[in-house]
């Protein structure tokens, strides 16, 4: 995976410049609040050098009402910031998560294959995260501190350019630290983005594998395992902490001693009389109020740094090619027949290692086409050539005629249904399962799917019936059930297309009978590929592929190749043994 990193122009067209009406009011609150905030220092002078030492009552009342009226509007502008600002901010989060896991569903099988489901589920809902500080009220805070400061700084050096002259350089010097240790965070922040993926996908396979897990008495060897992980994870932050506490105690150092050389300047200024006692206090207050806004910007700017990290996280993945980008693929294709053909066609998941090699062979409309071999051999790899899962290296698979390369994927994948080995069902009830290819299905249609896959035999017997909740992956149910609830999604479908992976793997004896019935009913018209160990399943076959190594070593119907005495008999005597 390629290492993106987000440009600050990129951010600024793409999340702040879309946001500048809401960004400009919080601008002008921001703006008004820190102006209100001025208020108090500047009216020290006039308490000290008027009220105090001359006991003019009006102007202490004058003060009062300015100084309070002041406190009300920063109160109402930090309570309008914090409404406008941080709800933008979240809902740009929300949209970010959408666009992201758009994105994700738009990439081929084989990205999937090679990262954790708990890694994607982290990137999708933390990396994007750290936005919330570009639009929310870190930004503007930035911008209202520097605002701050530069006021602060305008009547410093009126009050006192040599006092003023003194504090800039540690206030310079500490600018420079803060830019060199962000520029060492983010990467850090980056890597904290990938180990807190890690640990997540790690706890999410552990959970999902707990019956596993127990089974073989490993949890010990799980415990371990994720304690490295958040182990890791707490270096990393280790690290990040030791930098930002390096430009807090910098602050600190510097600050402090810019302080101490007023008190100095400020006493013997004093002493000469060319500063009022007014003046001095006025000078360290507005001292503080335009230090207290560089140190506030060194956590924002932590802030800012983790959210480009993340950032650049989310940017890695939304560059990654989708498998149907809108330029190779661009022929919609109707209603299709289902004659399939492969010419040709290799294929390798690593470069140099072909699966398969040089495939020739002819599916026709409405026939059932077997794919038998040992394990390895490359039959799930001709299935998913098939469903457009993986694009040949080599050759060409052509549907009706046309090449399936140039076919955009939704117009042929909604002509087409999957029945796994990994019987995949999702979290929530019998009916949602089934209706999941045609959620606006009549209840005749949902119903004839459930009496085509027998789904109804188990299903009477529960309280609930259809509406049973099965839970996570299915886990209530046993191997059969699922996977006639799987069958009968794909017979709910009606596609002309049909791709079953081993679907009888999981059956007993009488579920297996059924089965056999209710897929001869679904196969019958469509163009179908199957693949299975058992070799009594695919027994009416009208052609039975042998693949050996990437091959098709023998072809034929089931009685051909027996009577061959090659391969296929071998394999099915051997089975007949069993």
């Amino acid at each position: 995976m390629s290492k993106s990193r987000i440009s600050i122009a990129k951010v600024f067209k793409t999340i702040v410049l879309p946001r500048w009406k809401i960004l400009l009011v919080g601008f002008i609150l921001i703006i008004i609040s820190r102006l209100a905030g001025l208020v108090v220092p500047a009216s020290t002078k006039y308490l000290m050098d008027d009220v105090v030492a001359k006991g003019d009552l009006n102007m202490l009342k004058v003060l009062l009402i300015w100084v309070v009226g002041a406190i009300a509007v920063q109160s109402v502008t930090s309570f309008l910031l914090t409404r406008i600002l941080s709800v933008e901010a979240q809902h740009l989060i929300s949209v970010l998560r959408a666009k992201v896991q758009k994105q994700l569903l738009r990439l081929p099988i084989r990205f999937f294959d090679n990262n954790k489901s708990g890694a994607l589920v982290s990137r999708v809902m933390s990396d994007v995260e750290g936005v919330r500080n570009l639009v929310g009220t870190g930004l503007v805070q930035l911008i209202g501190g520097v605002l701050t400061s530069v006021i602060c700084l305008v009547v410093l050096i009126k009050i006192s350019p040599l006092m003023t002259l003194y504090v800039f350089v540690p206030v310079l010097i500490f600018g420079l630290i803060s830019m060199k240790a962000f520029a060492y965070i983010r990467p850090i922040f980056r890597e904290r983005s990938i180990l807190n993926a890690e640990v997540t996908g790690r706890l999410t396979e552990t959970l999902n594998g707990v019956r596993v897990i127990k089974g073989f008495n490993a949890e010990q060897q799980e415990i371990k395992i994720f304690e490295q992980g958040v182990d890791k994870l707490f270096r990393n932050v280790k690290k990040s902490l030791t930098s930002t506490s390096v430009i807090t105690s910098s602050a600190t150092l510097l600050l402090g001693l810019a302080s101490a050389g007023i008190m100095g300047i400020g006493g013997s200024m004093i002493i000469d009389k060319t500063l009022t006692t007014g003046e001095f206090l006025s000078y360290t207050l507005f001292l503080g109020f335009m230090i207290a806004p560089i140190v506030q910007m060194s956590n924002i700017g932590t802030q800012l740094t983790e959210a480009f990290a993340g950032l650049d996280r989310t940017e890695e993945l939304m560059n990654m090619p989708p498998e149907d980008d809108g330029t190779e693929r661009t022929l919609r294709i109707g209603d299709i027949k289902g004659d399939i053909e492969f010419s040709e066609v290799s294929f390798a998941y690593e470069e140099g290692k072909e699966v398969v090699r040089n495939i020739n062979f002819t599916a026709p409309a409405g026939t059932v086409t077997a794919l038998v071999g040992t394990s390895g051999s490359g039959k799930t790899t001709i299935a998913g050539l098939v469903a457009t899962f993986l694009n040949p290296q080599s050759g060409t698979i052509s549907v009706d005629g046309v090449d399936l390369r140039h076919v955009t994927l939704d117009s042929y994948r909604s002509q087409l249904g999957v029945v796994l080995q990994d019987d995949f069902l999702f979290e929530g009830s019998i009916r949602e399962n089934i209706l999941f290819p045609r959620p606006q299905a009549t209840e005749q249609q949902l119903l004839a799917a459930v009496r085509a896959a027998h789904v109804h035999e188990f299903t009477d017997r529960f309280e609930k019936g259809l509406d049973t909740v099965i839970g996570e992956r299915g886990v209530k149910l046993s191997g059969g059930q699922r996977q006639r609830i799987a069958i009968a999604r794909a017979v709910l479908a009606n596609p002309r297309i049909l791709i079953l992976d081993e679907a009888t793997s999981n059956l007993d004896t009488e579920s297996e009978s059924f089965i056999q019935e209710s897929l001869r009913s679904l196969m019958r018209g469509r163009t179908t590929f199957v693949i299975a160990h058992r070799l009594s399943t695919i027994r009416q076959a009208d052609q039975i592929l042998v693949i050996e190594n990437g091959k098709i070593v023998e072809r034929g119907k089931h009685e051909e190749l027996i009577d061959k005495k090659g391969r296929y008999f071998e394999l099915y005597t051997y089975q007949a043994r069993i």
